[in-house]
């Protein structure tokens, strides 16, 4: 049985091994590795506070998403599909690794924030 997405712990654990799968993927890696070369020790504590806030209605989280997708779409247009990939992958994390009410809602509000971000940043 897998585990219930109840705690910052288990947020850390998806964040990391969503990203884990992006680093690796000829889809989107590149926006990441090549396109604005994040640095990840910065970047992911912002994820583990960016999905608590989203998925418990925590005040963690303070940044503008939308405002950095945009920029990065001016350095290398993002398309639907990216997005999409971006949806499979974190999709894909949350089955792998967790059940549940959480579960669901991190994934409903990962396809949510997908087509915000797609529809405000206006890809390909």
């Amino acid at each position: 049985m897998k585990a219930e997405l109840h705690s910052r712990t288990e947020v850390i654990q998806l964040v990391n091994a969503f990203y884990d799968k992006v680093k690796k993927d000829d889809q989107i890696a590149h926006f990441f590795e090549e396109v604005i070369h994040v640095d990840w020790d910065a970047h992911l504590p912002k994820m583990y506070d960016f999905w608590e806030s989203t998925i418990f209605h925590k005040a963690l989280y303070s940044g503008n998403p939308i405002q950095v997708h945009q920029k990065v779409n001016a350095l290398s247009s993002m398309s639907a599909e990216h997005f999409q990939r971006w949806i499979a992958l974190f999709t894909e994390t949350v089955d792998e690794l967790f059940s549940g009410q959480n579960a669901e809602l991190a994934k409903q509000r990962a396809i949510s924030i997908a087509t915000v971000m797609q529809m405000k940043i206006k890809t390909d």
